[in-house]
């Protein structure tokens, strides 16, 4: 979306862009104008019918016939303004009526409405005005103010400007006429800015339970009040707005009235006021940002990489609407002169681990060496990759008003316009002072009429002495249309994809700032940074007026969203139509490759249960069916297990029994009072004839099916055992003790008696260990804590690696990725979250207003149990649920699956049965 896509004021003769860059208009008087310089009868003859617009900084005369220019005042060249006489024989002297401007400068604009660089007629004139339905004493009082203002220095005028307009604003209350229902509730009126590219319109804010209203202070607008259904709005964004917290963007759902709507407010408490206020209104259904799964998706492959970038963009606070934050794309492609583009070829992309500035080795050298002599607040590069200016470069062609508006009313030398793509890249290669990077609309799919010159517009003749055209397209591009393309197919590359992220770090990551920034060649003027001024806190206006002019014209560095490095897209996104289901021993842990290897021992992976392999069609998913429910258990059951033949199930509970029950015969086989207390875990070894169970008397039993008693009682901690989980001959025991043990065991057999496991070591924790989880290549231990840790251990070398605060509570479950790169996990704050292991970066987090209380991977798909009693059926490459089944009264608290079944048990004291 470009800002030109709803932009209406630029198609009026007269509208804000005429005005200086915040330049505020008032209201505007019905008048006749009598051309200077003429002798009288023949300025009656030719006087000119309009409007004359009183703004802060200038006077402005709007013919009706467009074959006349408009005629703009600036109040800091007028040398008077009074009512005007004509002495006693005029024909034109209308007592009460008539207004004298005289003038050292006068700027004529749009002549037969066409749009050129403004006339600036530098010689004294004198202009009289006839009002037509209001006297002098009407408008000439006003006039005189702004013009006293306008002879003040720049910060006391920008003060007295805005003492009246604030005094206006107390003055003006909000018609409440203009509401649509007479049952309409206020909830908030304040005051507000309409912003849109170089233009701040002031008015009046009104929020009902039904409509948000915004009704400026003139009549700029084609209606006189804006309205937004509330149930028109689908996304209600938090802005920075000139390096302050007070915006807030407003998008609407396609064929509504108004589409969009951007605000500012005075201070950031009345922004969220406003934000929470409109939140709290019934009538208001947002749609799901996405924001908890856009990296996961994006990684996975399920967006583009266009659809990532613009929404970290909109992330970052960069919108269409302010030009001094305005969406940054990258340079993709570095070739611009051969005559074939070969997106197979890697040299002919441009290296995005560096930025702009750093791209030319002998620029950048130079550039550090003034760097390095530089005194603090040191800087690499004086301009920034992101500018109103750079912005406009760029889209010259379609938007000429908005370049007039910000360059005074000229458009810049042709030779220096954006006349070619080699050119410009070459420039922004090798130039002193030329670091920009690209906009959204050169990867858009729509809008390649940027680069047409349609001939409306006259920008000059170059120096070659051709007139400014078409933008000239590299020779592999056959017209715009496919240069942009080309262009997005780049963007796209498997090239691009995996090396993206390296940008990412420069613009929006941990790259940004700081000593990474410094070593990455990619410090900025420390004024470009969030958090680097406080406006509000500097009280020398002249100080103030500094700051937020360079804030204007040098540019915004984004919004940092990651502090640490940016995880890697994958290379090709899973298949989606059909997935696997590997079943392990009691599978928590991560789904098994071909080949796992112990890393504590030299055994093979023989010792390991051979995984048995469940296929299911995701069109059949929503035909999962309950096929058997039973209930043995007095209390809740803790955990369960499917043999691999299918034919029985073993639960734990704490009601301190291990069952056994066979599907075949429905009915309990076995029923063992283990312990005096709580039994938390259990798990079947690959002997398929004992079971591991964990208690809360801190114990660990080894049931033997065959014999049908416990062989051994392992004292194995100081407090209740959490999680028991075998593989490759080591048992690892977590603990609310704080620690996770690990146990040398071999499972007995006819040829190897029961040898009792031996202690090999201890992990110790800050808190209690909740659950924990194992790659199938046993390098890799991950467990979560009661207070919220998820910790990353080292198995081999039991060396602690990284640990993250993902949770805000106790951790109710973990488990790996296919890959091992990703930790997903969930907790007692109701959050499930996937952590990258490389760069410790969250690329997925959702609060789900319910606990999932445990889960387990299916192939690509991931079966969690609820809080609520609910199994789910979650597609984690599109972070979505794609099937739900409720059945349980409480909490599904373990699942286990094989042969086609799934089994879940619950708070319930059910165990249940799902078939396909």
């Amino acid at each position: 979306m470009s800002f030109l896509e709803n932009d209406t004021a630029s198609k009026e003769r007269f509208n804000l862009l005429l005005l200086d860059p915040g330049e505020i208009y008032f209201e505007d008087y019905s008048v006749f104008y009598y051309p200077s310089g003429l002798p009288e009868h023949e300025a009656i003859k030719r006087k000119q019918r309009g409007h004359l617009k009183i703004c802060s900084k200038s006077v402005v005369f709007v013919p009706k016939e467009s074959q006349y220019p408009i005629l703009k005042f600036p109040l800091r060249y007028v040398t008077e303004v009074d009512e005007w006489s004509g002495g006693l024989f005029s024909k034109i002297d209308h007592k009460d009526k008539m207004i004298k401007v005289a003038c050292k400068q006068t700027v004529a604009m749009k002549e037969k409405n066409i749009l050129s660089p403004y006339v600036f007629i530098k010689e004294p004139s004198e202009h009289i005005f006839s009002l037509n339905y209001v006297v002098v004493d009407d408008c000439l009082p006003q006039i005189c103010q702004l013009h006293r203002a306008s002879t003040l220095p720049h910060t006391e005028q920008n003060a007295m400007i805005n003492a009246i307009v604030l005094s206006r604003r107390s003055r003006v209350k909000f018609n409440t006429s203009w509401l649509e229902d007479l049952y309409e509730n206020i909830v908030l009126e304040t005051q507000g800015d309409r912003i849109t590219p170089l233009v701040t319109n002031p008015g009046r804010i009104m929020l009902t339970n039904k409509i948000l209203y915004f009704q400026p202070f003139n009549n700029i607008e084609s209606i006189p009040v804006i309205k937004i259904r509330l149930k028109d709005i689908n996304r209600l964004i938090k802005r920075r707005f000139l390096l302050r917290q007070i915006g807030i963007e407003i998008f609407c759902k396609d064929g509504s009235p108004c589409t969009h709507l951007y605000l500012s407010l005075s201070s950031p408490e009345l922004r969220n006021d406003l934000f929470f206020k409109m939140k709290e209104q019934s009538d208001l259904d947002l749609e799901l940002p996405g924001q908890e799964d856009m990296t996961l998706r994006w990684q996975s492959g399920n967006i583009s990489n266009y659809e990532y970038l613009m929404y970290l963009n909109s992330l970052a606070d960069r919108s269409f609407s302010d030009l001094t934050q305005y969406p940054v794309m990258p340079w993709i492609i570095s070739d611009y002169s051969s005559s074939h583009l070969d997106l197979n070829d890697s040299s002919v992309f441009r290296d995005l681990s560096k930025p702009i500035g750093a791209l030319n080795e002998e620029r950048i050298e130079k550039t550090r060496e003034r760097y390095r002599e530089m005194p603090e607040p040191k800087f690499l590069y004086g301009s920034h990759y992101s500018t109103p200016g750079y912005v406009l470069f760029y889209l010259a062609r379609i938007a000429p008003e908005y370049v007039l508006c910000l360059q005074n009313g000229k458009f810049d030398q042709p030779d220096r316009m954006f006349n070619s793509l080699l050119d410009t890249w070459q420039n922004c290669l090798e130039g002193a002072a030329d670091f920009k990077e690209l906009i959204p609309e050169f990867y858009s799919p729509d809008h390649p009429d940027f680069l047409y010159n349609k001939g409306v517009t006259n920008f000059g003749i170059r120096q070659d002495g051709k007139p400014i055209g078409d933008v000239d397209l590299p020779p592999w591009a056959c017209s715009p249309e496919d240069f942009k393309q080309s262009l997005r197919m780049a963007l796209e590359s498997d090239y691009v994809s995996s090396h993206l992220h390296h940008w990412i770090d420069l613009i929006f990551g941990y790259k940004q700032r700081g000593e990474e920034a410094e070593k990455a060649d990619n410090v900025f003027y420390y004024m470009t940074y969030e958090g680097a001024v406080d406006l509000d806190s500097i009280s020398d206006p002249n100080e103030r007026a500094r700051m937020e002019i360079q804030i204007m014209e040098f540019g915004q560095t984004p919004k940092q969203l990651f502090k640490t490095q940016h995880p890697q897209k994958f290379q090709q996104p899973c298949p989606q139509s059909i997935v696997q289901c590997t079943q392990e021993p009691k599978e928590r842990n991560s789904p098994t490759p071909e080949n796992s290897d112990d890393m504590l021992s030299t055994d093979t992976d023989e010792d390991q249960t051979h995984s048995t392999t469940t296929v299911f069609d995701m069109q059949e998913l929503n035909n999962l069916e309950l096929f058997h429910q039973y209930t043995l258990h007095k209390d809740s059951v803790t955990d369960l297990c499917l043999a691999r033949d299918g034919r029985n199930i073993f639960s734990v509970s704490q009601d301190s029994f291990l069952k056994m029950y066979s599907l075949e015969e429905q009915r309990q086989l076995r029923s063992v009072n283990v312990s005096s207390m709580a039994l938390s875990s259990c798990q079947l070894l690959p002997d398929n004839l004992t079971i591991v169970v964990g208690s809360w008397d801190n114990n660990v039993y080894f049931y033997s099916i065959e014999f049908g008693r416990i062989l051994e009682t392992l004292i194995a901690h100081d407090d209740a055992v959490s999680d028991v989980f075998w593989i490759n001959k080591i048992l690892f025991t977590s603990s609310w003790d704080s620690t996770v043990k690990m146990w040398s065991f071999t499972p007995p057999s006819p040829s190897n008696p029961f040898v009792p496991a031996q202690f090999v070591g201890q992990l110790d924790h800050e808190s209690g260990v909740n659950c924990q989880c194992i790659d199938s290549n046993c390098q890799i231990l991950v467990t979560g804590s009661k207070e919220g840790q998820i910790v990353i251990w080292d198995i081999r070398s039991m060396y602690q690696l990284t640990e993250h605060n993902l949770h805000s509570s106790k951790v109710n479950a973990v488990t790996l990725s296919h890959d091992n790169k990703r930790i997903l996990s969930s907790g007692e704050d109701c959050y499930l979250k996937v952590l990258d292991i490389e760069t410790g970066t969250e690329i997925f987090v959702k609060d789900l207003q319910d606990q999932i209380m445990c889960f387990m991977w299916c192939g690509d798909l991931l079966l969690t149990g609820s809080n609520s009693g609910e199994l789910q059926v979650w597609d984690m490459d599109r972070g979505q649920v794609v099937v739900k089944k409720s059945l349980h009264l409480d909490a599904i608290t373990c699942i286990d699956i094989g042969n086609n079944t799934i089994v879940t048990g619950g708070q319930d004291k059910v165990i249940s049965l799902w078939k396909l």
